[in-house]
């Protein structure tokens, strides 16, 4: 996989992370995903970070 498309894979998934992780928490503050536990809203945006970190650190540090 070429660099750039693996930057664009990261960034792609990182938006979807991110965008689920609040999307799911600000539903679940008005109470219509009452259901949803908060550890996997918690893994959402933690896991969001974590991609956000590998996709900063394979752009700048990571020169194959």
């Amino acid at each position: 996989m070429r660099q750039s498309a693996l930057n664009r894979l990261l960034t792609q998934a990182f938006g979807v992370f991110l965008g689920v992780g609040i999307a799911v928490w600000v539903l679940r503050g008005f109470g219509i995903l009452t259901f949803i536990p908060g550890g996997v809203i918690w893994l959402l945006l933690l896991g969001a970070i974590a991609i956000g970190i590998i996709n900063y650190a394979q752009r700048t540090w990571w020169r194959f």
